[in-house]
């Protein structure tokens, strides 16, 4: 099995203006030389975390997704990342996960954030979605879904070797955003990938990123500095991964349930 290499680009994000979210990520991707598997977006990387989509939201297939199509064709990589979308008459905060050959899969958001009345302008998933790339298996989520272990949590029958989490998670509650990252990463045996915006938004939320990678033993293998606009590539080994379960198989005692 080979090892990845996953991208966490920690950037600002120009309130509710989608060109100039995507030309400043363009800006920010040409920086990045080195190879790459898969190149992680913040939560809403076109707008910020809006509460408009009757005005923003693009259309399933839209100029967002196109330009995540574009990019990972142009890296040769796996895009990802979230954008307000309408299908169907409901509304998403939906994670996208591109491949380089134009093909892509999706994720609605489940746990909507109340305190910031998510819920009243967008619609919860109900799937969850773990994607197969290069012998790994992820599970990409968003942002809020990340103080809910249930969901967040691998099983016997369906195990992932990564969870990957984009956000827009403020400043203020920055010490729970590291905590339950590395929290998650014990729990699941499992890396844990969390990208974060900087910056502050519309409604005057301060994020600072604290964008990072945990092991499976909840060790930081990397961490962006706070309030930076920039991106790191960090190598995440299999070997040790699976090393690690083998000597210590939590796992073959673990509970059996369904979510409803």
């Amino acid at each position: 099995m080979t090892d990845l290499k996953i991208t966490l680009v920690q950037t600002y994000l120009n309130w509710e203006h989608i060109d100039k979210n995507l030309e400043h990520l363009n800006v920010q991707l040409n920086k990045i030389m080195e190879p790459t598997d898969i190149i992680v977006l913040p939560e809403m990387f076109t707008t910020g975390f809006t509460m408009k989509p009757e005005l923003l939201a693009e259309d399933h297939g839209g100029a967002g997704l196109q330009w995540m199509q574009q990019t990972a064709k142009q890296k040769q990589c796996v895009i990802v990342g979230s954008i307000a979308v309408k299908d169907a008459d409901h509304y998403y905060n939906r994670l996208y996960w591109v491949k380089p050959d134009g093909t892509y899969e999706f994720y609605n958001k489940r746990h909507l954030f109340r305190m910031g009345n998510e819920h009243q302008h967008y619609t919860a998933g109900d799937k969850k979605l773990i994607v197969e790339y290069k012998g790994w298996r992820i599970c990409p989520l968003v942002c809020y879904d990340l103080r809910f272990p249930v969901w967040s949590r691998t099983t016997k029958e369906n195990q992932f070797d990564i969870l990957l989490y984009v956000a827009n998670w403020p400043e203020v509650r920055s010490y729970p955003w590291k905590q339950l990252l590395i929290a998650r990463a014990i729990e699941n045996q499992c890396y844990v990938v969390g990208v974060n915006r900087v910056g502050r938004d519309g409604n005057l939320i301060e994020h600072s990123g604290d964008s990072s990678v945990s092991n499976p033993r909840g060790e930081i293998i990397s961490h962006l500095k706070a309030h930076e606009d920039k991106s790191e590539t960090v190598n995440v080994n299999y070997t040790y991964l699976e090393d690690f379960r083998k000597a210590f198989p939590v796992m073959l005692d673990g509970d059996d349930f369904k979510i409803d």
